[in-house]
C-alpha cells in the first residue's frame, strides 16, 4: 500500500518525521543556542540615548539645587580644579536631592540641565567663569561643602510636591548650603600679599639649591623673585592679560642676570659663585608653576577635550610669554656685547639631602603662595621632597631626565590619590605642588640662550617641552591607577572628618 510523503515514511511506514531526525534537530538547536550564548555580548555600558529620569522634587527645588551645584562648579573651576572634579561635584550635589542632570563643562563656562515632566518644563543653569586664580585653601573648603552635601542625602527629597513641610525643610537645607558656600567664598584670603611674595622668594631659594647654587645665588634668586612678584602685582592693577605679565616677569629675571654679568667682575667674588643663569632659572620656575599643564593633561585623558584644549592653549601662550621676555632681553644684551653663558649646575651640585630639602621647601612655598594651610603645605613638602629623591635616584641609574620626571610625577599622583580620603586635600593641589621641583626652568633658559647665540636650533626647548608633558601625563596616570587599584571610583567623595569644619582650621 502506498503512503503519502507527508503522512508516513515511505520506507518504514512511521507516521510523521523520523525519530532520529527529530532528535538531531533538537540537538542542533541546543548547540546553536549554546554557541549564540557564547558569542553574545553583555549589557551595553554606554549611556547614549537612554531615557531621562524625571526629577521627583518640585520645580522650585530643582532650580535651587541646580543653582547650588553650578555655583560650586564655578567656584572649583575658577580656583584650579580639573574638569572631571567639577563635573563629579555637580552631579554629587544634584544627586543629594534626587535630581539627575546633564553637565557640560568648558574652559570658561558650565551648563547644567535637568529634564522636566508633564507638570513642569526642564530647568537649566549657566555660569561663565571669568576669573581663574589658584587658591588651594578655598578650593579645599568648597570641596568640603560638596562632600558634606553629598553625605547628607535628604530622605524626603521626593515628597516635597505633596508635603508642604518636606518642601520647606528641603529649602532650608538648600539655603544652609548656599549660606555656607557664601561664607567660604566671601572670607578674606589666608595670607597677606607680603606673605605670598615671601613664599615665592622661598620657593626660588629652594629651586636655586636644586640647581646647585651657592648661598649668594640663593639670596639673589630670592630677592629677584620678590622683585618679579612685586612688579607683576603692580602691573596687574592695570588689568594687563597674563601673557604680558609673563613677558614682564621673564624680562625682570633676565635683566637681573645681565646686570650680574656686568657687575660681578668688579666685585670681590668669582662669577662661578654667582652664575646669572641660575638666577634666571629660579625665577622662571616660579612663573612656570602657575601654569595648568597638569590640569590640561588630566582633562584630555579623562574625556574633556574642549576644556583641555583651552588649558593647553593657555599654557602655550604663557610659555610663549616666557620665551619672548627671555629672548628679548638676551638679544639686547648680546647686541650690547655682553658675554652670555650657561652655568653647569652638575659641577657644583649640593649633596642629595640638601637637594631634597630644597625640593621640599620649593613645594611647600608654592603651596603657601597659593594660600594653602599648614597641613597642605606639609604634605606638599613631603611630596616634593619624595619626588626629587625618586628623580635623583632614577637619573643616577642612567634614566633620561624626562622619563625620570614622569615616573616621579606618577608616584606623586598615586600618593595624592591614596591619601586624599585621609587628608581631605584635593588631588590637583598635591600633584601641582609635588612636581614643582621637577619643572624645567634651566632647560628653557638654556634653549633661549642657544637660540640667541645661534648654538642650536631649539633643542633645549624641545627637551623642556618633553619634560613638561611627561610630568603632566605621569601625575594624571598615577592618580588614575591609584583610584582603580583601590577599587574606588576615581572621583568618589570622601566622608567628612569628625566635627564641623570652620574657617580657622589649618587645611
Amino acid at each position: 500500500m502506498a503512503h503519502s510523503r507527508t503522512g508516513t515514511s515511505s520506507r518504514t511506514g512511521w507516521p510523521g518525521p523520523l525519530p532520529g531526525a527529530r532528535t538531531g534537530s533538537r540537538v542542533g538547536g541546543r548547540v546553536s543556542a549554546a554557541v549564540a550564548r557564547r558569542l553574545a555580548g553583555g549589557v551595553p555600558v554606554t549611556t547614549a540615548g537612554r531615557r531621562a529620569r524625571r526629577p521627583s522634587a518640585s520645580d522650585r527645588t530643582v532650580r535651587e539645587v541646580l543653582e547650588l551645584a553650578v555655583r560650586c562648579g564655578e567656584a572649583m573651576l575658577s580656583l584650579g580644579a580639573a574638569a572631571a572634579d567639577v563635573v563629579e561635584a555637580i552631579r554629587l550635589t544634584c544627586g543629594a536631592w534626587g535630581v539627575e542632570v546633564q553637565v557640560d563643562v568648558t574652559f570658561t563656562a558650565i551648563l547644567v540641565a535637568a529634564d522636566g515632566d508633564d507638570d513642569a518644563p526642564g530647568v537649566s543653569a549657566l555660569r561663565v567663569v571669568q576669573v581663574r586664580a589658584s587658591d588651594y585653601d578655598r578650593l579645599a573648603r568648597v570641596s568640603a561643602v560638596v562632600e558634606d552635601v553629598a553625605a547628607r542625602r535628604p530622605a524626603d527629597a521626593g515628597s516635597d510636591r505633596t508635603d508642604q513641610g518636606a518642601h520647606e525643610r528641603l529649602l532650608e537645607e538648600l539655603e544652609a548650603a548656599h549660606s555656607r558656600l557664601d561664607a567660604v567664598l566671601s572670607e578674606p584670603q589666608r595670607y597677606r600679599p607680603a606673605l605670598v611674595t615671601a613664599s615665592l622668594a622661598a620657593m626660588a631659594a629652594g629651586v636655586a639649591l636644586l640647581l646647585g647654587g651657592g648661598p649668594l645665588v640663593v639670596v639673589v634668586a630670592a630677592a629677584t623673585t620678590g622683585a618679579i612678584d612685586a612688579a607683576l602685582r603692580w602691573l596687574g592693577r592695570w588689568g594687563l592679560p597674563a601673557f604680558f605679565l609673563q613677558v614682564a616677569g621673564a624680562a625682570v629675571a633676565t635683566t637681573v642676570a645681565v646686570l650680574l654679568l656686568a657687575v660681578v667682575p668688579g666685585l670681590p667674588v668669582e662669577l662661578t659663585a654667582l652664575p646669572p643663569s641660575l638666577v634666571v632659572a629660579s625665577g622662571i620656575v616660579v612663573l612656570l608653576a602657575g601654569m595648568s599643564m597638569v590640569g590640561a593633561a588630566d582633562d584630555a585623558i579623562n574625556g574633556y577635550p574642549v576644556t583641555a584644549s583651552g588649558r593647553l592653549l593657555e599654557v602655550l601662550l604663557l610659555t610663549l610669554g616666557l620665551v619672548v621676555g627671555i629672548g628679548g632681553v638676551l638679544d639686547l644684551a648680546r647686541r650690547a656685547g655682553a658675554q652670555l653663558d650657561l652655568f653647569d649646575a652638575g659641577a657644583a651640585a649640593w649633596p642629595l639631602p640638601v637637594q631634597v630639602l630644597g625640593a621640599a621647601v620649593a613645594s611647600a612655598a608654592w603651596a603657601c603662595s597659593c594660600f594653602a594651610g599648614p597641613r597642605t603645605a606639609a604634605l606638599a613638602a613631603a611630596a616634593g621632597g619624595g619626588a626629587w629623591l625618586v628623580h635623583a635616584a632614577l637619573t643616577g641609574a642612567g634614566l633620561p631626565t624626562a622619563a625620570a620626571g614622569a615616573v616621579a610625577a606618577l608616584l606623586v599622583g598615586a600618593a595624592a590619590e591614596r591619601t586624599r580620603r585621609l587628608s581631605g586635600v584635593p588631588v590637583t593641589v598635591m600633584t601641582s605642588c609635588g612636581i614643582v621641583p621637577l619643572l624645567p626652568g634651566l632647560a628653557i633658559y638654556g634653549g633661549m640662550l642657544d637660540l640667541v647665540t645661534g648654538a642650536e636650533s631649539g633643542g633645549r626647548l624641545m627637551e623642556a617641552a618633553v619634560v613638561g608633558v611627561g610630568l603632566a601625563a605621569g601625575a594624571t596616570l598615577g592618580r588614575t591607577l591609584a583610584a582603580r587599584a583601590g577599587g574606588l571610583r576615581r572621583r568618589h567623595p570622601s566622608p567628612p572628618p569628625p566635627g564641623p569644619r570652620h574657617a580657622s582650621e589649618g587645611r
